[in-house]
């Protein structure tokens, strides 16, 4: 399945235009929409209109579109040359603005190459215990990804990550690899940051932007994970993602508000 059909993303008559109903299997324990699975959308929307491959895209994500609610997803080309285009989102709820995507699309010849960053050292996913799922995490985008815990701790004993750093292998058995794909996997920092902290914190995006570097056919991807730093109510960090002989797939970045620790029984509805 493409990431369109992963997502329930839908055409209208303006080419566009797109629209996105809202279920659980695209949001959080807390019944909205995974801030990944907004990025993906407009990500979707934007090669389709530009029909060029996504290169960056940055999103800012402003209100909450709820389960049961449709995000209307409207493309505005900005740009478009000979091989490279810019185009942005706005996708919003009736008059409500949920989140705005920047981005860039296209293809350049050339036959510079190269690759220096590298994954962090951990076991294969078969040697990785399968991460629990934290308590009212049942009913969402979760359900959907099969997660090996690579590096840091489960939820019911967490300890402070040294140097800020964890790692999960996930696997998205439904859909097929794509930037819209890796915009949903690049959405981990507040994991993350509960990892750092060795505390389960409630947190959420600001803002997300990612960055294309190959795409390429991979059953299970490394999501590497480094917090930077957490300050004033605020924490950030990054994600690189690998396919398993270590290829650099994409890079995330993001801001993400820390709202404080998770109450007793998990997240609130």
């Amino acid at each position: 399945m493409d990431a369109g059909g992963f997502l329930g993303l839908q055409p209208t008559h303006n080419p566009h235009r797109w629209y996105l109903p809202v279920t659980t299997g695209i949001s959080t324990g807390g019944r909205f929409l995974f801030g990944g699975c907004g990025l993906a959308a407009a990500i979707v929307a934007m090669e389709r209109v530009v029909g060029r491959p996504m290169v960056w895209a940055t999103a800012q994500y402003l209100s909450y579109a709820q389960v049961d609610e449709v995000m209307d997803v409207d493309v505005t080309v900005a740009s478009s040359g000979h091989f490279t285009s810019q185009a942005r989102v706005v996708g919003h709820v009736g008059d409500r603005e949920v989140l705005t995507v920047n981005a860039a699309m296209g293809e350049r010849p050339d036959a510079a190459e190269g690759q220096w960053a590298r994954p962090v050292d951990v076991p294969s996913p078969d040697e990785c215990p399968r991460r629990d799922m934290r308590p009212g995490g049942g009913g969402s985008l979760m359900e959907r990804l099969e997660i090996r815990l690579a590096l840091g701790s489960q939820w019911n004993a967490l300890e402070p990550a040294p140097g800020g750093r964890s790692a999960l292998w996930v696997r998205m058995p439904e859909i097929e690899m794509s930037a819209a794909a890796l915009a949903v996997l690049g959405d981990y920092v507040p994991f993350g940051i509960s990892q750092a902290l060795g505390a389960w914190q409630r947190s959420n995006s600001l803002d997300n932007t990612l960055r294309i570097h190959h795409v390429i056919p991979t059953d299970w991807v490394l999501l590497d994970i480094a917090i930077h730093g957490v300050h004033d109510g605020f924490g950030y960090g990054r994600v690189h993602l690998w396919n398993g002989d270590g290829t650099l797939l994409a890079t995330a970045s993001q801001t993400a508000i820390i709202r404080g620790p998770v109450p007793a029984g998990g997240l609130p509805r």
